[in-house]
């Protein structure tokens, strides 16, 4: 495994992050029958850190906060802790009830502290906030980070799918304030989605942050032939949103792709992420894991190098996209399940 620091800070992360959303009740909150509980995950989580895995991400809503749990306490049993960094998230309502959600004051104060019981952990290496939050003023969250930071409960911050205007204001209002600035940016990027790349690859690179893209494979439609099927994509309602499957731009890049994995005899999913190397800013794509081949082939992309000729072939077919994934007006919230997001 290639290990590199989480942006300009001096945090030593692997270049796969085992994203542990997957991991979970099934009957709570988010996300649908794929997911694994305790005992089926914790194969997934061994693998990962035989392969030299560090870095696990997770969120306080994703299964009703039993992903958190189950990550916690695998974690626990199998690893030194000051050899991993785990990164969770808080923003999306954990109930729909006033301040049970959302960038304020109170509620992140609240959500850091329920996900360190559900982790079983003294800190959190990154937390992260999960969306921008229209309805609470940037300088009251960026100084309740700082203060989480500062009580030691968290060592380092990061944001994830906002715009980049958000996010280089959040950047400047820590700046001005001498307050603790977003080390990480966990955004939609693959080769299906690459909107990113106008304007906050470039701000990223900048700034001198690190890039922890969710779903670099596009919910797996970058793992499979075109027509294959698994039980997620059967039932994944936030992948079909994400993608169609009829977009001709995104049927020719599965195609190309596709044709390279076989001409290379390598997975498509390790060329899908090999990509990801060639994006400025990039540190570690969020990975996911249900079947023992998915780590194989994500650990085999970290020595995959691409040529110019490769990369052009795979990106030749995209066409632009509406921006997706950027986040929700905290008064849709109330209209919101966990089973819409």
């Amino acid at each position: 495994m290639k290990f590199t620091r989480l942006g300009n800070s001096g945090l030593m992360v692997s270049r796969l992050c085992l994203g542990c959303m997957s991991y979970g009740d099934t009957t709570k909150g988010w996300h649908g029958d794929w997911l694994l509980g305790e005992d089926e995950s914790r194969p997934f989580f061994r693998a990962a850190l035989e392969a030299g895995i560090n870095f696990f991400d997770t969120a306080n809503v994703y299964s009703g906060g039993t992903s958190e749990e189950i990550t916690g306490k695998l974690l626990n049993e199998m690893a030194q802790r000051d050899e991993i960094v785990v990164a969770t998230k808080a923003y999306f309502p954990w109930r729909q009830a006033p301040n049970a959600g959302g960038n304020s004051r109170k509620s992140l104060m609240q959500a850091v502290d329920d996900s360190l019981t559900r982790l079983g952990m003294d800190y959190i290496d990154l937390f992260q906030i999960h969306r921008w939050d229209d309805a609470t003023p940037i300088e009251e969250t960026m100084e309740a980070l700082h203060d989480i930071v500062k009580a030691g409960k968290a060592r380092y911050i990061g944001a994830s799918s906002m715009y980049a205007w958000q996010f280089a204001k959040a950047q400047e209002t820590a700046r001005a304030n001498g307050w603790t600035p977003f080390i990480a940016m966990q955004n939609q990027l693959n080769l299906l989605y690459r909107e990113e790349e106008r304007e906050m690859l470039p701000l990223c690179e900048d700034e001198g942050v690190g890039v922890i893209p969710w779903s670099p494979l596009a919910r797996g439609r970058l793992a499979r032939q075109l027509g294959e099927e698994t039980v997620r994509s059967a039932t994944d309602g936030v992948g079909k949103m994400l993608y169609s499957d009829e977009d001709e731009a995104d049927r020719a890049i599965i195609n190309a792709l596709a044709g390279m994995a076989e001409a290379r005899g390598v997975a498509m999913a390790s060329l899908a992420l090999a990509w990801h190397f060639t994006r400025p800013a990039m540190t570690a794509p969020i990975i996911g894991a249900t079947r023992p081949h998915h780590i194989d082939a994500a650990v085999a992309a970290v020595e995959l190098e691409l040529s110019d000729e490769e990369v052009s072939a795979l990106e030749a077919p995209y066409r632009p996209k509406w921006p997706t994934g950027m986040g929700m007006p905290m008064g849709a919230m109330d209209k919101v399940t966990v089973k819409d997001v």
